[in-house]
């Protein structure tokens, strides 16, 4: 039995999460995080579990009470946060020897560089998308990059809800640098973020980015690769945020029996190698 650590356990993605773990045959929840002010901490969420707002004082309850005699490779934490409360579950599931599954998007420079050094320590999985079927997108994209070459030109274009708070999305940084790198190119030097007023005639090499924000979409990423008399598109659309939490589950269902390192959706679904 795997017992999961749900931190951020009551948003969107947290609940999809808890949800799904209630219902799997070979998980149960081990407890439930929020921030320090949220209104129902200290209450039982409805499933049996009181609300904390401690990651580390969850551990230490497990730890002392060795609930169920579980070892510490059959506890994992998911994590679907904010990129400063991410680097700081880290370092505490350091502390605990505890692997994780991160789906938070956002992380700067420095944070993906402490999400690095902490899989020296502990099996992270980390994706900024959780679904399988955009992780397939990923590798479709990479590989249509790689076989279209540089006559074709790439847009990416992602849409999401209005309570988003980033862009472009994780997800369509994630498209875009799968494609420059199966191109051979310095993304950064090649990423258009949008277009206005007179920026002249588009270059060969760039690969626009577009962003849309709006109602309730969930989530959706397009991949474009124009040629002349034609144009080859790949999409992904996100119906409800189950799909997310079951790939989450599946994640942490791979971390719980990991060594040590930093993985991703490939290697949960055994497709890594070759262009990524």
């Amino acid at each position: 039995m795997i017992k999961v650590i749900v931190t951020g356990a009551m948003g969107r993605m947290g609940r999809a999460i808890v949800q799904q773990i209630l219902v799997a045959e070979d998980m149960e929840i081990a407890g439930c995080i929020e921030r320090k002010d949220h209104p129902l901490l200290g209450t039982d969420i409805g499933n049996g579990t009181i609300l904390k707002s401690s990651l580390e004082a969850a551990l230490q309850d497990l730890r002392q009470t060795q609930v169920s005699g579980v070892a510490s490779s059959s506890l994992v934490i998911i994590d679907f946060t904010s990129p400063e409360t991410t680097v700081n579950h880290l370092e505490t599931a350091c502390l605990f020897n505890c692997p994780m599954v991160i789906g938070t998007t956002g992380l700067n420079k420095s944070q993906n560089e402490r999400l690095s050094t902490a899989a020296e320590t502990i099996p992270i999985v980390y994706s900024a998308n959780m679904s399988l079927g955009m992780n397939i997108l990923f590798k479709l994209a990479a590989l249509s990059a790689k076989a279209l070459g540089n006559e074709y030109e790439v847009e990416i274009l992602e849409a999401h809800h209005h309570k988003k708070v980033d862009a472009p999305s994780g997800s369509a940084l994630k498209i875009a640098g799968v494609i420059a790198e199966a191109l051979e190119r310095d993304l950064n030097k090649v990423a258009v973020y949008g277009r206005q007023g007179s920026p002249g005639q588009r270059k060969s090499d760039e690969i626009g980015i577009f962003a849309i924000r709006g109602g309730d979409i969930i989530g959706e990423h397009t991949a474009m690769f124009i040629g002349d008399g034609e144009r080859l598109e790949i999409t992904h659309r996100v119906q409800n945020r189950d799909t997310f939490a079951s790939g989450a589950l599946r994640a942490a269902r791979f971390a719980a029996n990991a060594s040590p390192g930093l993985y991703n959706m490939m290697d949960v679904l055994g497709i890594k190698g070759g262009i990524e």
